[in-house]
C-alpha cells in the first residue's frame, strides 16, 4: 500500500488562490504558485478549455466504466452529484454516504456537498468551489474540481527518488525516455507536441507494440495518433486528446498532458514493481547458485582427495616381503618418490579444501543461508581422519621397509656364510668315505699296519675337529629357516646331505678302527717320529684352516663400537702368530729329524709320512696363505671402520641440522598462535603482516630440502638409528606441513574477516569491539546455546573469531529474508499464491528462470491451476527454514 503522506496536506483551488496547493514536500504548491492563474488561462485560451474538457471527460470515463456508466458532458452530468459520488467511490475504493435520490435542487446540492466533503477529508482544501456552482453547471468550477480530484488521486502519490507529484512524474518520464533520440522531456506541454515522447514511453515498456525507429519527428500527427491508438488498444488507456488539438495549439494544455501521462505511469507501475521484484529474486538466486557451485566444487575436491587416500592406504598397508634386497630397495625408492612427488600436492589440496570450506561457510552466513553440511563421509573431520590413517600407514610402511631390508641383509650374510662353510666341509669330506672303506690293512706289513692305525687316529682327531663346523652349518641352516629365507629348501637339502654324510663318516670311522685294532694285535713297530709329526701337524693344519676361514669370514656392523670390537679381536689374533710360527718350526723340525735319522741309518723311506697327508709343503703353503690373509683382513676392517666413521659423520650432520629446524618449526607454531590472538592494526595490516610472515616461512624451505638430502644419504647408507638427535625426518615433515597449514588457515581467517567487514559494512572499531566481545563474552545458558548454534553449526566444540564476527554482524545488520523473497515472487505472480513457468520466464533471466522451475514443487493449494508452482516453499528452502 502506498503511503500518501497526506494527513495534513490540502490543495487550494479557485480564483482567490489561482490553483496554489500545499502539497507534500511543497512541490505541488510551488508548482501552482509559479504557473499563470488557472482561471485566467481558461478564460484567455479556449483551446485549453477544449483540451481539458476532452481529457478530463476521458479520464473520468476510464474509471466510471468500471461501475458500468459514463458521462457525455462534464459540466452537465455531474450536476446532480450522483456520478460525482460514484467516481470518487471508484477511484478511492471507499464508500461515500448514501446519496439522496430526489430531483430537487436541494437534493443535488446535498449530494455534491457529500462529494466535496469527501474530497476535503483527503486533505484537499477547496477554496471558492461550492456545491451551488457545480449544480448550476459552472464549467470553470467543474473543471477545477475534476483537476483537483486528478491531482489528489492520480498524481499526488507518484514518487520517484524522493520527488513526488508533478516533479516525480516528470522525473519518471525523463528516466524512461532518456535513451531515445529526438526525445527531451522538460515539461508537460511543448515536450509532448511531436508525439515521440508518448511513443518512447510505450516502447520502453512494451517494445513489441511500437516500431520506434520508423517514426519521424516532422510527422507529429502520425506519431500522436499511433501512440494514442496503441495505448487505447493494448494498454486500456482511453484516447483523451486528438492529435490535431495538440498540434494545432502553440502550447498544449499542461493539465491535460499531465492527466494523460499519469495514465501511462499507472499503466506501467505494475511493470516497475515487477522489475524491482525480479531484481531482488535474481540477486537471491545468484547468491544461491554461486554457493551451490562452491558446494559442488567442495564435494568433488573432497571426493577426489578421499579416493586418493582410499587408493593409497592399501598400497602402504601391503607388507608382502620380497625375496631380495634389490627388490626391497626398489620399494623404498618408490616410497621416497611418493613422499617427494605424490604426497606434497595432496597436502596442498587438503589445505585448500579446508580454506574453501571456511570461505563457503562465511559466504553462507553473510547471505543469511544455513551452514553447508557436506555429504555423508565427506566432512572435514572425515578427511582429517582419513589423512591420519594415511600417515599412520606411512609410518608403519617405512618402518617395515627398513626392518625388512635389515632382515634380508642378515639373511644374505647368513646364506653366504652357510655356503662358504658348506663348501669347505664338502671339500674336506671329498674321498673320505672311500678311504674309510679301503681294506688296505689286509695286505699291509706290520709297520704299514701301525702306520694305518696312527693315520686313522689322526683322521679321528681331524674328524672331531670338524664336528664344530658341522654344528655351525646346521645352526646357520636353522636360523635361515626361522628367518624365512626364500631359498630355505636348497639350504635344507644341502645341510641334510652334509649331516647324513657326517653320520656315515662316523660309522665308517668306527668300523675301520675296530678292523685296525684287530689287526694291530698281530703287528708291531710304528714310527714314533712320524706319528708325533702327524699328531702335531694335524691340529696345526686345522688351526691354519680355521684361521684362514676366520680371516675370510664376512662381517656386518652398524656402529663404530662394533667394528672396533672386530679390530680388537683381530689384533688379539695377530698377537698369537709368533707362537704359531714357533709351533710350525717345531713340527717341521720333527719331520727333518725323521729324515736325518733315516739317512743316518740308511733307511729308505717310502716317500711320504705314512701317518698323515699333511706334508711340510702343505704346512708352509697354508702358513704363507695365512700370512697373506692377515693384511687383507686389516684392510677390510680399516675400510669398514672408515665407513662407520662416515656414517657417524652423516648422523652428526643430520642431527646438527634437525636440532635447528625442529625447534625453529616449534617456535614458529607458537608465534603463529600468539599472532592470531594479539592481532593489531587494520585487517589489511594484519593480512600484510601474516603474508610477510608466511613468506619468511616459505623462504626457510631450503633448510628442509637440505635436511631431506641428508636424510636420503642416511637411508642410502642403511643407517637405522641416531643417538645425536630426538628429531626424525617424519617429525620434521609433519611439523612443517602443520606449520604451512596453520599459517594458511590464519591468513584465510583474516581474508574472511575482510570479506565479512566489506559485505556488512563493519568499521575497524566495530571489528575490534567484536574481538573484545569474542574474548570475554558470557551469556546465560539459553542465550549461550542459541549463539553456539549459530557460531558452531557443525558442533565441533570450537568457535573461531570469524564465526563470531559473522554472528555479531548478523545481529547488528539487515539482510534479505525469506519473507522478502516471497513478497517479491508474489509481485511477479500478480498477487497469486502460486506462479507459472511462463511468468518466471517472462520476468527473470533465462538461466535463473530455469533454475527456479527445476526446483519449485507443484502448488497444492485449493486455488491451484495446471502448471502452478509453489514459490513460498522454494523461498523458505533457500534460507533453510520450514514452510511458512
Amino acid at each position: 500500500m502506498v503511503d500518501y503522506h497526506a494527513a495534513n496536506q490540502s490543495y487550494q483551488y479557485g480564483p482567490s488562490s489561482a490553483g496554489n496547493g500545499a502539497g507534500g514536500g511543497g512541490s505541488m504548491g510551488d508548482y501552482m504558485a509559479q504557473e499563470d492563474d488557472w482561471d485566467r488561462d481558461l478564460l484567455l485560451d479556449p483551446a485549453w478549455e477544449k483540451q481539458q474538457r476532452k481529457t478530463f471527460t476521458a479520464w473520468c470515463n476510464s474509471h466510471l466504466r468500471k461501475a458500468g456508466t459514463q458521462i457525455e458532458n462534464i459540466d452537465e452530468d455531474f450536476r446532480d452529484g450522483l456520478k460525482l459520488m460514484l467516481l470518487l467511490e471508484v477511484i478511492s475504493g471507499e464508500r461515500l454516504p448514501k446519496p439522496e435520490r430526489g430531483k430537487m435542487r436541494v437534493h443535488k446540492i446535498n449530494n455534491v456537498n457529500k462529494a466535496l466533503d469527501f474530497i476535503a477529508s483527503k486533505g484537499v482544501k477547496l477554496v471558492s468551489i461550492g456545491a451551488e456552482e457545480i449544480v448550476d453547471g459552472n464549467a470553470k468550477m467543474t473543471l477545477g474540481m475534476i483537476w483537483t480530484i486528478i491531482l489528489r488521486f492520480a498524481i499526488q502519490d507518484i514518487s520517484v527518488e524522493e520527488t513526488s507529484a508533478k516533479e516525480g512524474l516528470l522525473l519518471w518520464c525523463q528516466r524512461k525516455t532518456a535513451p531515445y533520440k529526438n526525445v527531451n522531456v522538460q515539461n508537460f506541454h511543448i515536450s509532448w507536441k511531436d508525439g515521440l515522447a508518448f511513443n518512447a514511453l510505450i516502447h520502453r515498456h512494451r517494445p513489441e507494440l511500437i516500431e520506434y525507429d520508423k517514426l519521424r519527428k516532422d510527422d507529429p500527427v502520425t506519431n500522436l495518433n499511433n501512440a494514442f491508438e496503441v495505448a487505447e488498444k493494448y494498454l486500456d488507456i482511453p484516447k483523451m486528446l486528438d492529435a490535431e488539438d495538440i498540434v494545432g495549439t502553440l502550447r498544449p494544455d499542461e493539465k491535460a498532458i499531465m492527466t494523460y501521462v499519469s495514465c501511462f505511469y499507472h499503466a506501467f507501475s505494475g511493470a516497475q514493481k515487477a522489475e524491482t521484484a525480479a531484481n531482488r529474486i535474481c540477486k537471491v538466486l545468484a547468491v544461491n547458485q554461486e554457493n551451490e557451485h562452491l558446494m559442488e566444487d567442495y564435494e568433488k575436491l573432497a571426493s577426489d582427495l578421499l579416493e586418493w587416500i582410499r587408493r593409497t592406504i592399501p598400497w602402504l598397508e601391503d607388507r608382502v616381503p620380497q625375496k631380495t634386497i634389490q627388490e626391497m630397495q626398489q620399494k623404498l625408492e618408490d616410497f621416497r618418490d611418493y613422499r617427494r612427488v605424490h604426497k606434497p600436492p595432496k597436502v596442498q589440496e587438503k589445505c585448500q579444501l579446508e580454506i574453501n570450506f571456511n570461505t563457503l561457510q562465511t559466504k553462507l552466513r553473510l547471505s543469511n543461508r544455513p551452514a553447508f553440511m557436506p555429504s555423508e563421509g565427506k566432512m572435514v573431520s572425515d578427511i582429517n581422519n582419513g589423512w591420519q590413517h594415511l600417515e599412520q600407514a606411512e609410518k608403519g610402511y617405512e618402518e617395515w621397509l627398513l626392518n625388512e631390508i635389515r632382515r634380508l641383509e642378515r639373511l644374505d650374510h647368513l646364506a653366504e656364510k652357510f655356503r662358504q662353510k658348506a663348501s669347505i666341509h664338502e671339500a674336506w669330506t671329498d674321498g673320505k668315505e672311500a678311504m674309510l672303506k679301503h681294506r688296505d690293512y689286509e695286505t699291509a706289513t706290520l709297520s704299514d699296519i701301525k702306520a694305518l692305525i696312527r693315520k686313522h687316529e689322526a683322521f679321528e682327531s681331524d674328524l672331531a675337529a670338524h664336528q664344530d663346523r658341522v654344528e655351525q652349518i646346521a645352526a646357520i641352516a636353522q636360523e635361515l629357516n626361522e628367518l624365512d629365507y626364500y631359498d630355505s629348501h636348497n639350504v635344507n637339502t644341502r645341510c641334510q646331505k652334509i649331516c647324513d654324510q657326517w653320520d656315515a663318516l662316523g660309522s665308517l670311522t668306527h668300523s675301520r678302527r675296530e678292523a685296525l685294532e684287530k689287526t694291530e694285535k698281530q703287528l708291531e713297530a710304528i714310527d714314533q717320529l712320524h706319528l708325533e709329526y702327524a699328531k702335531r701337524a694335524a691340529p696345526f693344519n686345522n688351526w691354519m684352516e680355521s684361521a684362514m676361514e676366520d680371516l675370510q669370514d664376512m662381517f656386518i656392523v652398524h656402529t663404530i663400537e662394533e667394528i672396533e670390537g672386530l679390530i680388537s679381536a683381530h689384533d688379539q689374533f695377530k698377537s698369537t702368530l709368533p707362537d704359531a710360527d714357533r709351533e710350525r718350526e717345531a713340527i717341521l723340525a720333527i719331520h727333518k729329524e725323521a729324515q736325518r735319522i733315516a739317512e743316518s741309518n740308511h733307511i729308505k723311506l717310502s716317500g711320504s709320512n705314512p701317518y698323515t697327508t699333511v706334508t711340510p709343503q702343505i704346512i708352509n703353503s697354508k702358513w704363507e696363505k695365512v700370512q697373506q690373509l692377515v693384511p687383507k683382513r686389516d684392510h677390510a676392517l680399516l675400510e669398514e671402520q672408515s665407513k662407520q666413521q662416515s656414517n657417524e659423520h652423516l648422523r652428526r650432520q643430520f642431527a646438527s641440522q634437525a636440532n635447528v629446524v625442529g625447534p625453529w618449526i616449534q617456535t614458529k607454531m607458537e608465534e603463529i598462535g600468539r599472532i592470531s590472538i594479539e592481532m593489531n592494526g587494520t585487517l589489511e595490516d594484519q593480512l600484510s603482516h601474516l603474508k610477510q610472515y608466511e613468506r619468511s616461512i616459505v623462504d626457510y624451505k631450503p633448510n628442509l630440502d637440505l635436511l631431506e638430502q641428508q636424510h636420503q644419504l642416511i637411508q642410502e647408507a642403511l643407517i637405522f638409528d641416531n643417538k645425536h638427535t630426538n628429531y626424525t625426518m617424519e617429525h620434521i615433515r609433519v611439523g612443517w606441513e602443520q606449520l604451512l597449514t596453520t599459517i594458511a588457515r590464519t591468513i584465510n581467517e583474516v581474508e574472511n574477516q575482510i570479506l565479512t567487514r566489506d559485505a556488512k559494512g563493519i568499521s575497524q572499531e566495530q571489528m575490534q569491539e567484536f574481538r573484545a566481545s569474542f574474548n570475554h563474552f558470557d551469556k546465560g545458558e539459553a542465550e549461550f546455546n542459541r549463539i553456539m548454534s549459530l557460531v558452531d553449526p557443525n558442533h565441533s566444540g570450537l568457535v573461531t573469531f570469524q564465526a563470531f564476527i559473522d554472528f555479531m554482524s548478523r545481529e547488528t545488520t539487515d539482510t534479505d529474508t525469506a519473507d522478502q523473497v516471497i513478497a517479491s515472487f508474489k509481485v511477479l505472480a500478480g498477487d497469486k499464491n502460486f506462479i507459472t513457468a511462463e511468468e518466471l520466464r517472462r520476468e527473470l533471466p533465462p538461466d535463473q528462470a530455469e533454475y527456479c522451475i527445476a526446483r519449485m514443487a507443484p502448488y497444492q493449494g485449493p486455488d491451484a491451476v495446471p502448471g502452478a508452482l509453489d514459490y513460498k516453499s522454494f523461498s523458505t528452502a533457500l534460507y533453510g527454514e520450514s514452510d511458512l
